[in-house]
């Protein structure tokens, strides 16, 4: 067994320990392997563990990975922030986008989608911890935005996701994810229909999931610290 499969192995052991304690099915709970700075190499090596999902943060680095491994069907997803003028390639490539925080951003993802890919599937970001460094809509606007995203052609509002600020105190981080649920729970009071919490990294997936994360997304705790 490589040290990838093992590192598998025991992250799914994770999620599946997290989902009976908060009395789920760990089946409800989707892996996201980040690969930013991996290797194809080494993400083939995930793949021969039966991981299928990969999280990208940079457009380019990722279109090559897509490219390299294109004969294997996998799921892409970018995770990363994402400016207005790398969007083109983003929607032409990925099947997911979870780092929306901007109209304009998701305008031109629309745009730039072509009519003979499924609908891009999309997630609002949202900045729960409220750090002035940190990407995302603020709670207070995130309502506004996924109903105006949700409004647009080729794309197709999953749901929201969170990058909350690293802490050792287990119970403000279920504060924080549990805003993010509550705002998911709000918009579909309205209706929206969102199925999706992005929610929860390799130091808090614990957390995460004890407060209704649908995909965590793990890049350390599978390929190992990055150089």
């Amino acid at each position: 067994m490589t040290t990838i499969s093992a590192n598998l192995q025991a992250v799914r052991a994770r999620i599946a320990k997290a989902a009976r304690e908060a009395g789920r099915q760990p089946e409800e709970i989707a892996l996201l392997a980040v690969s930013k700075t991996v290797s194809p190499e080494r993400i083939l090596d995930a793949t021969t563990a039966g991981q299928r999902a990969f999280g990208e943060n940079y457009a380019q680095e990722g279109a090559a990975k897509i490219a390299a491994l294109a004969d294997l069907g996998l799921e892409w997803h970018f995770i990363g922030p994402l400016q207005s003028n790398k969007t083109r390639p983003v929607a032409e490539q990925f099947d997911w986008v979870h780092s929306i925080e901007r109209f304009k951003v998701a305008e031109r993802l629309a745009a730039a989608r072509g009519a003979d890919r499924p609908p891009l599937q999309v997630c609002v970001q949202v900045n729960v911890s409220g750090e002035a460094s940190k990407s995302g809509v603020s709670p207070h606007d995130t309502a506004t935005l996924a109903r105006a995203v949700a409004a647009l052609p080729r794309l197709k509002l999953r749901g929201l996701m969170a990058i909350p600020e690293p802490t050792a105190d287990i119970a403000l981080a279920r504060r924080r994810f549990a805003t993010l649920r509550a705002l998911r729970d709000g918009l579909n009071a309205e209706g929206l229909g969102l199925d999706t919490l992005s929610m929860g990294m390799s130091h808090d997936l614990e957390a995460a999931i004890l407060e209704g994360a649908t995909l965590v997304r793990v890049g350390t705790a599978i390929f190992g610290e990055r150089h």
